[in-house]
């Protein structure tokens, strides 16, 4: 490979990553999960757990907005944690945490399985732009099949998560619940990214 296609892949590398959230967006959205389970390991008490988990999430946002970075993973992860606290306090079931997460799951695997079969896969839609393509990549099978088939690896993962949680969801146990959660968190999303970066990056981007 020339310097210049090096150079040109690891540029396109750099904005899949970034697409994805980055590495500041992962510790974001995952460190708020992580105080939960401690502190209500801790104390025992649901509420008392549910602020301290917002209130680091809320901490991260701030940080992000005082150091002028990106702030639309912070803020999303926020959010997503007001909306997890809010399920758990309505009922005081604290493995109610988990339900909006089984059911982002749910409605991101369904959206890149109908995508895929329509031959529309979401990560050409997404991508495409940001690597200066836009929808080029429809007019030629190798770069679409490429998209598609990376497209599958997020079908993959996120049935998965749902086959696996579900049922200890179900079981009440919100410790291995929030454990699993955490193990198909982010080495999951981790190797499904790097996955699909790996079949993408196969097929040379389509230039205009």
């Amino acid at each position: 490979m020339s310097n210049d296609n090096q150079m040109n892949s690891a540029e396109d590398r750099d904005k899949v990553i970034s697409a994805f959230g980055g590495k500041k967006g992962l510790i974001d959205s995952g460190i708020p999960s992580v105080i939960f389970l401690v502190i209500f390991n801790l104390r025992k008490d649901l509420q008392t757990a549910l602020i301290a988990s917002i209130a680091v999430s809320a901490l991260l946002t701030i940080i992000r907005l005082a150091k002028r970075n990106t702030v639309q993973h912070a803020l999303s992860g926020f959010i997503g944690v007001l909306i997890c606290a809010w399920f758990a306090n309505r009922t005081g079931n604290a493995t109610d945490l988990y339900i909006p997460k089984l059911l982002t799951n749910l409605g991101y695997g369904t959206v890149y399985l109908i995508a895929n079969l329509a031959g529309w896969p979401v990560l050409g839609l997404m991508l495409g732009p940001i690597l200066g393509e836009n929808l080029l990549w429809r007019n030629h099978p190798e770069r679409k099949r490429a998209y598609v088939q990376a497209s599958w690896l997020w079908v993959g993962m996120f049935f998965t998560r749902i086959a696996v949680q579900y049922p200890i969801y179900r079981s009440g146990n919100v410790n291995l619940l929030g454990t699993v959660n955490l193990a198909m968190g982010y080495p999951f999303f981790i190797a499904t990214a790097y996955g699909s970066w790996l079949i993408i990056r196969r097929v040379p981007t389509i230039k205009p």
